[in-house]
């Protein structure tokens, strides 16, 4: 635990416990959801961004993990337990079993045994911009953040700031002037912030019904879980490896409690690669949105436009990647 918890120490922390700190205004510098600035894509590698040779994307396998990543998912899903399954459903969210013919095929729906799974939800107002952050996989404070963003179905623009990463951490120091994380800097209304509580209480009047769920208002019992949740994971998306900036965002459909979503997510925070992330918990509408998209609903997805790729799978995608953006 002492190691999960290091980086309150470290020269860039991540958010310590709550503070009386208001939300700030957003700094006087410009965001963008689609594409990457010069500053923030970093200093130009004069490598074009290609697939690598002969590259096909894998067909979907259900409930399939690779051999070789069998031992990243099971320490990957040691979270579920200490957090409750908090970042796996969405505000609202309620489950009944009907007939297989109560659901059209065109519809969304997991299904077995002659029966499927109608799930609702209710979740609040929609933002018209994805919220920005910046932080990196492995602090729990920034944990605590995403599973409110899961829980409240948003959308998030992601920064990754991994240790000595040249583009993202120092931006985020410029803007906010701390060297703290999670930011948050929301494009619709203007405010920037630092704290994970207040981060969280923000969201959740802006973009919720004001509540905070059980798991995330237990104060240091909340982070203490959320640092053991990330035991099993030694620390993975924590740290750079350098690699060549994208020109535009990554988008990824994923969700915080998935372990097959979780060890996808570390290579991005460790490649500095900016992603667009679409939260699809359960419950969340956006599965019956990607499931128009595919023909399939599975998590994670990602959709790289640099390259025009697009793939399930999480062993792969972790391989596509690497290869198409780590430096060699």
């Amino acid at each position: 635990m002492a190691a999960v918890l290091s980086s309150r120490a470290a020269p860039l922390p991540c958010s310590p416990v709550l503070s009386s700190a208001k939300p700030i205004p957003k700094p006087t510098l410009r965001h963008s959801v689609v594409r990457c600035t010069a500053q923030e894509a970093g200093p130009s590698t004069g490598t074009s961004i290609t697939p690598p040779p002969g590259f096909k994307p894998p067909e979907p396998k259900r409930f399939s993990v690779r051999p070789d990543r069998l031992l990243d998912i099971i320490g990957a899903s040691l979270a579920l337990p200490f957090r409750l399954g908090t970042g796996a459903f969405v505000l609202g969210y309620s489950v009944s079993f009907v007939s297989q013919d109560a659901i059209p095929s065109t519809q969304y729906a997991m299904g077995f045994a002659g029966i499927k799974l109608k799930e609702t939800s209710k979740l609040g107002p929609r933002p018209e911009k994805p919220i920005e952050i910046y932080e990196f996989e492995s602090c729990p404070f920034c944990r605590k953040v995403r599973e409110m963003t899961t829980v409240l179905d948003l959308d998030v623009l992601f920064y990754p700031c991994p240790k000595n990463g040249p583009n993202f951490r120092p931006k985020a120091i410029q803007m906010g002037g701390k060297r703290q994380f999670p930011y948050m800097v929301d494009p619709n209304t203007g405010v920037a912030m630092y704290e994970s509580d207040d981060i969280i209480r923000y969201l959740a009047n802006k973009y919720g019904d004001g509540t905070v769920p059980p798991m995330l208002s237990l104060g240091l019992l909340t982070t203490l879980t959320a640092g053991f949740a990330m035991i099993g994971r030694g620390g993975r998306g924590s740290s750079y490896t350098p690699s060549k900036p994208p020109p535009l965002p990554l988008e990824l459909w994923a969700y915080e409690a998935s372990p097959f979503c979780k060890i996808v997510r570390e290579v991005l925070v460790e490649l500095e690669l900016p992603h667009l992330l679409h939260s699809t918990a359960r419950g969340s509408p956006k599965r019956q949105i990607l499931f128009e998209k595919v023909g399939h609903f599975q998590a994670p997805f990602l959709e790289d436009p640099n390259t025009g790729i697009k793939m399930f799978e999480s062993a792969e995608i972790i391989d596509y990647l690497k290869a198409t953006y780590a430096i060699q």
